[in-house]
Formats: structure tokens, C-alpha cells, sequence
């Protein structure tokens, strides 16, 4: 009779803490964003936002901005001397790095792109900060300092 109880016991605490787990994994519906809370050195400032649609990422969108509201992804000078020195440009990794979260649902499918690599760790951030909102259903765009982990 003991044992029995014991594997009921050990039953209901595994499905407790495997609920638990699935409940913090949970995307609500709805936007949610993430942005650096300073400008970087070359005055950009960037920003994620995520579309929640029945539990699943459906859009992205990944740039910076300058003070005056001008995108990163639109700067043509930006994007020639960049290619020209690493061999990619905002309008391309921006759009890879949001590819491959929506393909794989999430930061773990998101590979550094060559020449954009200080890039990928910002991106990886903020995208970790926007899922955290989506997890709570908080609608506050989530500010990321550089030093964070």
C-alpha cells in the first residue's frame, strides 16, 4: 500500500512540475517587443518586434534606428561600406537573423552570420527579452543593456 502511494505521490509531482514547465513556455497572443536601452557607438539603437498568433511566432521584424528615426536597413552608405568590409549589410542579415528565428521558433536555430556577429549576440538578447513578454503577455517593449546576460 505504501508504494502505491509513493507512485501516485511521484506521479502527481511529476505532472505538476511537467505543467509547470509547459505553462512557462507558453506564447500569449499579441505584439511584443525589445530594444536597447542606449545607442551603440555609431548611434543606432536596435529593436525587435514579434507577432504571437494561436501560440506561434508568425512575424519579426529586426533593425535600428537612429535618433532621428532613419532604419539601419535603409542607410546606403551604411550598407556599402559594410559589405565592402564584411561582406554582408543590415538589409541582409537582419532579415537572415529573423528567417531563421521563425523557422525555428525561437533563438536556438539562429546561427552567426559571418561579418555580423556583434549583431547576433544584440539580436539574441532582445529576442530572449520579447519571448520573455510574450511568456507574461507583457505588452512593455523590454529595454536590453549592453552588459546584460
Amino acid at each position: 500500500m505504501q508504494k502505491k502511494l509513493i507512485y501516485i505521490a511521484l506521479a502527481v509531482c511529476t505532472f505538476v512540475l511537467f505543467s509547470c514547465s509547459a505553462a512557462r513556455d507558453i506564447l500569449h497572443d499579441g505584439y511584443y517587443s525589445a530594444e536597447m536601452a542606449e545607442f551603440d557607438n555609431y548611434g543606432w539603437k536596435e529593436y525587435i518586434t514579434i507577432r504571437v498568433s494561436g501560440g506561434r511566432i508568425v512575424f519579426m521584424e529586426y533593425d535600428a534606428f537612429n535618433l532621428s528615426g532613419f532604419l539601419k536597413s535603409w542607410d546606403i552608405n551604411y550598407m556599402r561600406v559594410m559589405n565592402a568590409t564584411d561582406g554582408i549589410y543590415p538589409n541582409a542579415y537582419t532579415r537572415q537573423y529573423a528567417r531563421m528565428f521563425l523557422d525555428s521558433q525561437g533563438t536556438e536555430g539562429v546561427d552567426v552570420i559571418s561579418g555580423a556577429t556583434h549583431s547576433y549576440h544584440t539580436f539574441i538578447k532582445l529576442s530572449e527579452a520579447a519571448l520573455a513578454n510574450a511568456r507574461q503577455r507583457n505588452s512593455r517593449t523590454a529595454l536590453v543593456h549592453r552588459d546584460s546576460g
